[in-house]
């Protein structure tokens, strides 16, 4: 990243900063962008007003502002959106005319996230647990959004009142059924859209607001805006259930995303959102990247991908295998009716496939070729941690030999296979090596051996 004399800085102001994630999403947009801006964390212990004049005066690009100043700095702003106006906070300042407009990217960003996971508001009946300032937010974003009724459920009657007066679209309930007003038992069977929006879950032993298998089943998707951990109470409960979930990461992603198009006149295409919810993802949930093996014909990546997804307990995927069935041929097949190419063709398909459906937590054993296109080298460090396995030649050989689902080693003469492997090795090794953030030799060592060096490695 450049930093000069024309360099943008942006920035995002609060209290405690220390441990903000948006300068992991603001700046990696920038560089793939190819944007000449910085994003930096600003800590204010007083006086918003002045800390807004300030950067107003230093010729800032762009502001977030989070806790606790959402609601005081609208006093410092020249204009404020109609959206932020409606919810009552701000959390991104632009440049506008002797000051900054404010805007709150929170909801849109929340409705963007929820549009990339296929989740339609308008017209449906939407369930809210929680009634805080995340609710009301929530709610107001699902009435302006088209949403057709929102049961909002709350410990407390009058707060769930309280935002319910946004619009006639809100009924508030109680837990219990001495609520006054009712209680979330009287919500008619259907199939509903719920957001989890209290604190639950932020804290290990947290329990469930509503703990009732019969309320969940009610639910056809969950959303919880608690990012961390990444599993929590209601997103537990939903799992059990076979219902569809996701967490509020997507929505911290948006609403920087959303922020950054507006400071900049820009629409960030989605494969560069994909950049950063990948960057964002590693820093949030460090320990949970995909592990991914590579390695030549005979290397082990099979087997220890099989030992290390039972040992980790994490879902495994071997790319041939999903290339087979997703084909519906054996790879010999595809190599005599597509060639070497065509095969690297449908290769590089189910590696982005792949990339695309497992965000983490997987164990991924490649093709031995899979690194000779530079895209699938790009894609497998975007993948996760990727590690080579080693085997030298003499120990290739006496793995391989007598295989016949490795197209490109069928040989019934020995002395030519092991030239074949040994220069193909010597193709390949700089490429590995190129796309490997680990090195592992497998040489003289058992599966349980290697599979041990790998979680050492990975410090899991």
């Amino acid at each position: 990243m450049r930093i000069d004399g024309k360099t943008t800085v942006l920035g995002v102001i609060g209290n405690p900063i220390e441990h903000t994630l948006s300068p992991v999403i603001h700046n990696t947009i920038s560089e793939k962008m190819g944007i000449n801006a910085i994003y930096v964390p600003i800590k204010v212990e007083y006086d918003i007003e002045k800390a807004v004049q300030g950067a107003e005066a230093m010729g800032f690009g762009g502001l977030n502002i989070t806790v606790p100043y959402k609601q005081d700095v609208m006093k410092s702003l020249v204009e404020v959106d109609e959206l932020a106006e409606k919810i009552g906070a701000v959390n991104t300042l632009v440049p506008a005319s002797d000051g900054f407009k404010g805007y709150n990217t929170d909801m849109p960003g929340l409705f963007r996230a929820l549009t990339f996971h296929g989740v339609c508001l308008e017209g449906k009946e939407i369930v809210v647990i929680g009634a805080g300032g995340a609710s009301r937010a929530v709610c107001a974003m699902l009435v302006h959004y088209g949403a057709e009724k929102i049961y909002l459920i709350n410990r407390s009657i009058d707060k769930a009142q309280d935002i319910a007066s946004l619009s006639e679209k809100i009924v508030p309930l109680g837990i219990t059924e001495n609520d006054s007003v009712g209680s979330y038992k009287d919500i008619p069977e259907g199939e509903y859209i719920a957001f989890q929006c209290t604190s639950l879950g932020l804290r290990a032993g947290d329990p469930l607001l509503i703990d009732d298998d019969d309320f969940y089943k009610k639910i056809s998707y969950g959303y919880d805006l608690i990012y961390n951990p990444a599993e929590t109470p209601f997103t537990l409960k939903l799992k059990s259930l076979g219902i569809p979930y996701n967490n509020g990461l997507t929505m911290l992603l948006y609403q920087a995303v959303i922020a950054y198009e507006l400071w900049f006149d820009v629409k960030i295409p989605e494969e560069i959102c994909e950049k950063a919810r990948r960057a964002l993802f590693k820093k949030v949930y460090r320990g949970c990247d995909n592990i991914v093996l590579t390695g030549y014909m005979g290397s082990g990546k099979s087997t220890v991908g099989r030992k290390l997804a039972e040992k980790l307990e994490r879902i495994y995927i071997d790319v041939d295998e999903y290339i087979v069935e997703s084909e519906k041929k054996s790879i010999p097949q595809i190599f005599e009716e597509a060639g070497e190419e065509g095969f690297r063709m449908i290769e590089t398909r189910a590696l982005r496939e792949i990339h695309n459906k497992y965000f983490g937590n997987a164990i991924i054993a490649t093709g031995g070729g899979v690194v000779l296109k530079q895209e699938n080298r790009e894609i497998l460090k975007d993948m996760g941690n990727v590690f080579y396995l080693f085997a030298d030649v003499e120990t290739t050989f006496n793995r391989v030999k007598g295989d016949s689902n490795r197209p490109l080693l069928s040989s019934n003469d020995e002395e030519e296979l092991k030239n074949r492997i040994e220069t193909m090795i010597g193709q390949r090794r700089g490429y590995y090596e190129l796309s490997a953030d680990f090195f592992i030799d497998t040489n003289k060592k058992n599966i349980d051996e290697i599979v041990d060096e790998v979680i050492k490695s990975a410090c899991l």
